[in-house]
């Protein structure tokens, strides 16, 4: 095969949803593993549904995820022109027909087909007839009379269609507007698509769309069909299983690296690994590894794996996509370095990045009020002498350092006679307000000298006037 040309042509009438930017994936990732062409169409003909709002979000979300694209975005309703060509191309070479055939006609070769226990379809009346255009009348495709249609999927395997159930499928409807299939067929042949990945939910659109490419003499594109994203209860997936659209998950704090080892992993899999990176799937990635088993989309184990990759994430890369969610939470630190050190101390206890700006705050911003747990717990009085021995022991520091912090803790430890956690507990309420947060010595070097001194300071005086 010369060039892998792939593309994902979403319809502007909603959201990307999960399923929808699983099927990007795929046919973005074959597209890199394979040096390929990445294409974007937006199938916007139904007039009705289709939004400027939609196609931004669809936009906003495929740059969110990083899925980048070769060529275009395409939008059929600028193509109306090439398919109008198409149609009287197939007219012309005796593949398609002017029917005109009312709707009440067309509904009682219906009935009359079910009542006689076959498929209700079109009985093909005009198909021989030679009819001009004129009002009203529509296009249809010459479906094969008998025979088979016959799909070579990657995915599911080979599937047989009858043609004897396939009916002569309108192209042209009366205004002159095409239809889906003949739209999508067109798109892919004069885009060179060599290579369609879709949900599986499209297995029935194929033959339609196979029967064009035969009538044109065009050899057939490779296709695979993706199995469905369930919910939890194995249901199709749906509102009531949680967040659905890809930017929801953005506003989640769910990081896109993160969003697409996840959704790769609904089916597709690469032995036992499960985290990726995304080079790692652009390197690995491969058709015969995909699946035919429907995949189960729960949001506790993407939660768990974007804390996998938070984990695994350079402090200095989390920033960008930090600020937002602080600024959410009305700080904006401008210091990089100090910002730095702070998510360093956040990687491992952070599952989203919601999470991380939360836990980030302290170090930002004064602490309104103590949490009222940890001040019964921690904030005793024994901790008000504990906090000005230690106070006493940090003033002469010249360096915050790690190994001169535990120096100065162990002093005040073999003084008192008492372990790490009498010390620890009222520590950490008074650096962070919190009874959990990040380790004692990595807040104080975020903080520095002076503040950690502050805030001990301010804590004993708590203390004390509370006794």
């Amino acid at each position: 095969m010369d060039q892998i040309i792939t593309r994902f042509p979403p319809s502007p009438t909603g959201y990307l949803h999960v399923g929808g930017a699983r099927t990007a994936l795929f046919n973005w990732l074959y597209a890199r593993n394979t040096g390929g062409k990445f294409i974007l169409r937006i199938e916007d003909t139904d007039a009705v549904r289709s939004t400027q709002e939609s196609v931004d979000a669809i936009f906003e979300s495929l740059k969110w995820l990083e899925i980048d694209w070769d060529d275009g975005p395409y939008f059929q309703t600028k193509r109306y022109d090439l398919y109008k060509e198409y149609i009287q191309n197939l007219v012309d070479l005796g593949h398609a027909y002017y029917c005109t055939c009312t709707p009440e006609e067309i509904d009682a070769m219906r009935e009359k087909a079910k009542a006689e226990g076959g498929k209700p379809r079109y009985d093909g009346r005009c198909r021989d007839k030679n009819l001009p255009p004129s009002d009203h009348a529509v296009v249809r495709l010459k479906a094969p009379p008998s025979g088979t249609t016959v799909i070579e999927d990657v995915v599911k395997g080979t599937i047989v269609f009858q043609n004897s159930e396939l009916d002569d499928y309108i192209i042209q409807r009366s205004d002159g507007s095409p239809t889906y299939n003949l739209a999508v067929a067109v798109d892919d042949i004069t885009m060179g698509v060599n290579v369609v990945l879709r949900g599986d939910d499209h297995v029935n659109n194929t033959p339609k769309q196979m029967m064009i490419y035969q009538a044109l003499g065009i050899d057939l594109p490779v296709y695979g069909h993706l199995p469905m994203v369930l919910g939890s209860d194995k249901a199709r997936l749906s509102k009531r299983h949680g967040a659905m659209s890809v930017s929801e998950f953005r506003d989640m704090g769910i990081l896109p690296d993160a969003m697409l080892n996840y959704l790769v992993r609904l089916g597709w899999s690469f032995g036992d690994q499960e985290f990726f990176t995304r080079n790692e799937l652009i390197e690995k990635f491969n058709l015969k590894n995909i699946g035919r088993s429907a995949g189960v989309f729960d949001q506790n184990k993407l939660l768990a794996l974007n804390g996998e990759h938070i984990k695994a994430s350079n402090p200095r890369d989390l920033i960008k996509p930090l600020r937002p969610f602080m600024n959410q939470r009305g700080y904006d630190p401008q210091d990089l370095d100090t910002l730095e050190k702070a998510i360093g101390t956040l990687l491992p206890r952070s599952k989203t990045l919601v999470e991380m700006a939360e836990g980030a705050e302290f170090y930002f911003t004064d602490i309104a009020s103590y949490d009222e747990k940890a001040v019964q717990k921690c904030f005793q009085s024994p901790a008000s002498d504990i906090l000005g021995r230690l106070i006493q022991a940090l003033e002469p520091l010249e360096s915050f350092a790690e190994a001169d912090l535990e120096h100065a803790f162990k002093g005040v430890m073999d003084d008192m006679g008492i372990g790490f956690g009498k010390v620890a507990n009222p520590v950490r309420v008074a650096l962070s307000g919190k009874n959990v947060s990040p380790g004692m010595f990595e807040m104080m070097g975020v903080l520095g000298k002076a503040l950690a001194l502050d805030r001990l300071k301010r804590a004993k005086a708590f203390i004390d006037a509370g006794i």
